[in-house]
């Protein structure tokens, strides 16, 4: 064992003390909630628009720039579910079901009217 490296008087969920206050680590640290709850849209985050537009027909754009393939690819598809991280759409056309990760996603095409928050639902 390297001592240089390791002190091997920390244990792994024990805290650090720097100048007589404890450092919180991850096992020591406060649980706070870091979901956001489905009806939360007090921002405008992508995921929430998603979420306001399910079952509408989309074109996502996305990139995958280490991909010799799939450099730039179109996917289509019915908006089903969204997460911080990705876009789960299901093509009715041939059954294929997408999970696309947010990373990858240069844009989103509506083929419809965007509703981009609660308190505006088109009249028509």
């Amino acid at each position: 064992m390297n001592n240089n490296f390791v002190n091997p008087s920390t244990f792994p969920g024990t805290p650090l003390y720097t100048g007589g206050a404890a450092v919180p680590n991850q096992e020591t640290a406060a649980n706070y909630q870091t979901v956001v709850p489905d009806t939360d849209f007090e921002q405008s985050y992508i995921e929430n628009i998603l979420r306001l537009n399910r079952g509408k027909q989309v074109e996502v754009y996305a990139s995958y720039p280490d991909s010799t393939e799939w450099r730039d690819k179109v996917f289509k598809g019915i908006v089903e579910q969204s997460g911080r991280d990705h876009i789960i759409l299901s093509d009715p056309t041939n059954g294929d079901w997408y999970l696309i990760l947010m990373i990858y996603v240069n844009y989103i095409k509506f083929n419809e009217r965007i509703i981009s928050s609660p308190e505006f639902y088109p009249n028509n």
